[in-house]
């Protein structure tokens, strides 16, 4: 009884110390590899200007597949909702809403799926631009994983940058 008891509790803290203990992802600019190329940091859902990690440098917060405006939560601080690889403006539902789709490595304008709509290929953690191979053409560096929705706030924060 009493190892079914700590199991449980393990179960129910598990997720919630994974979550803690989730290490911060930087985005550098390029190939970038010193803190000077950082373009922001991702950490616990919200996306931060450059290294820091305070509340008054937060540029995005991801909550439930969408992508807020700072650290806003209402209904109208939604900038973008994302659903099945789609990004769509705001709290849109519609195909006139989609601003981008992300599908197989591939950023797409619109809904395109066309080989000449490719704005991005994201490979090995690094955003590329168009359907480029080299190196000289790489926009981004992620130094994690990102969920769907980070990956679009990173994604905007970056393309800010160019």
């Amino acid at each position: 009884m009493r190892h079914k008891m700590i199991l449980a509790l393990l179960l129910w803290l598990g997720p919630l110390m994974m979550n803690a203990s989730t290490p911060d992802v930087k985005v550098y600019r390029g190939t970038g590899v010193y803190q000077s190329d950082v373009i922001c940091t991702v950490r616990d859902a919200q996306v931060y200007k450059k290294t820091s990690v305070y509340q008054s440098d937060v540029l995005y917060t991801v909550r439930d597949n969408q992508v807020y405006r700072k650290t806003g939560t209402y209904r109208s601080d939604i900038l973008y909702t994302v659903r099945d690889g789609k990004v769509y403006k705001g709290t849109g539902t519609y195909s006139s809403d989609i601003v981008m789709t992300i599908r197989d490595g591939k950023v797409f304008k619109g809904t395109s799926r066309y080989q000449k709509d490719i704005l991005a290929t994201i490979r090995d953690g690094r955003v590329y631009k168009g359907t480029s191979p080299y190196r000289t053409d790489i926009l981004f560096t992620l130094d994690g994983a990102l969920k769907l929705a980070e990956f679009v706030a990173v994604w905007y924060t970056a393309m800010s940058v160019y």
